[in-house]
């Protein structure tokens, strides 16, 4: 998934890791914290190895963008190449069980606006299923199990099939939409609210 969304980055334009950074996290909202910032430069070699990226000339890093102990030294900028677009669009068009789980959901979501409306919909679909038997699953511990519940576990049990609930409704708007060919009816967020899919992991 992190390979995915950094190849997704470089496509929109250059960028060194500092800036990678930032772009994961203002890209991937809600769902950042599922992908390790510690794993970001083991995967930029490993794509550059491939030949997926490129570093292009160094730009010299401002204070701020030094960590301290560290000795001052110019940013290397990575761009993708013809074979790293070619791999995106490979790894875009991907569906399957990882594509409905949390993460995988929510990188090739932030991605949908460059991936092809079958495809979209196969990956909403699934999502869909998948949340809905997380929600059965929910229910039945609910139905069987709530009287053994101490009170706070039963209301975080009620705020996860509460959360899934909300997702199953966006899913079939959304679904509904990509079928009508309209976008995602836009929204302003909520102040302090993040910009994503719902959570689920409740």
């Amino acid at each position: 998934m992190l390979e995915l969304a950094i190849l997704g980055l470089l496509q929109e334009s250059a960028m060194h890791g500092y800036e990678l950074r930032k772009e994961l996290a203002a890209k991937l909202g809600a769902i950042r914290a599922a992908i390790s910032y510690g794993s970001l430069y083991p995967t930029l070699r490993r794509l550059q190895a491939a030949g997926w990226i490129t570093e292009a000339a160094e730009t010299p890093a401002t204070a701020e963008e030094i960590p301290a102990l560290t000795s001052r030294r110019g940013r290397v900028v990575y761009k993708i190449t013809a074979e790293g677009k070619e791999r995106f669009a490979e790894l875009i068009a991907q569906t399957g069980p990882e594509t409905y789980e949390d993460t995988g959901f929510g990188v090739h979501f932030a991605f949908f606006a460059r991936t092809d409306q079958a495809t979209r919909l196969r990956i909403l679909e699934g999502r869909r299923r998948k949340i809905e038997e997380r929600r059965e699953g929910l229910r039945d511990v609910l139905g069987r199990a709530a009287e053994r519940l101490d009170a706070y576990t039963l209301e975080l049990q009620r705020h996860g099939l509460d959360a899934c609930e909300r997702e199953v409704r966006w899913l079939e708007e959304l679904i509904a939409n990509e079928r009508s060919g309209l976008p995602p009816q836009s929204r302003p967020p909520q102040t302090g609210e993040e910009i994503g899919p719902p959570d689920t992991t409740g």
